[in-house]
């Protein structure tokens, strides 16, 4: 499901202040780029609001970000609807005990952290990030966090590139996007 698809008269506004930069960050990519929406205060607004009305209420506990950009949505979104924000990172970039996931890119392997003892068996976690592609990383944090025994009601992204076809990768999880792009 998407915002997109529901016409709501905020996506034109949104999805017009994102940058689409060609062969970035090597030929044939057409990046997203998200920091020109983040330099619009209504645009940016408005992406968060998006998602706070569909979560507000929905009895969340956790919102679990995704380095990095994960991390600009996320907490936002946590303290409107009162759910506790909790980073996933890179290898090495938490102090302390954590749980690791590893995931197959398109060219390589990664890895997302999470603190041991941050989400709790029989919470209910909403994982976000600014954008699925293939779905690698969001399935390693839905596997995250299922691990530690959440449930994983959703996952929000701002950007889908539909093409790549990463929604069919979340084992029947549901997807929430507000822009999609090709």
């Amino acid at each position: 499901m998407s915002a997109y698809r529901d016409k709501d008269p905020r996506i034109h506004g949104i999805q017009s202040k994102i940058r689409v930069v060609p062969d970035f960050p090597k030929p044939g990519i057409m990046f997203q780029d998200i920091t020109t929406l983040l330099l619009d205060p209504k645009a940016f607004k408005d992406t968060v609001d998006l998602f706070v009305e569909r979560y507000k209420g929905k009895n969340i506990s956790v919102v679990a970000g995704i380095e990095a950009r994960g991390f600009i949505f996320g907490p936002p979104i946590a303290l409107e609807i009162g759910a506790k924000f909790v980073p996933l990172r890179k290898p090495k970039k938490l102090p302390g005990k954590v749980i690791s996931e590893e995931y197959v890119l398109e060219y390589g392997r990664d890895c997302l952290e999470m603190h041991v003892g941050a989400v709790e068996p029989g919470e209910r976690a909403l994982v976000v990030d600014d954008l699925i592609a293939t779905g690698g990383t969001l399935c390693a944090a839905m596997n995250l966090l299922e691990r530690v025994g959440a449930e994983v009601v959703e996952c929000a992204c701002v950007i889908e590139l539909p093409d790549l076809k990463g929604r069919e990768r979340l084992n029947g999880k549901p997807l929430y996007v507000l822009v999609e792009s090709h």
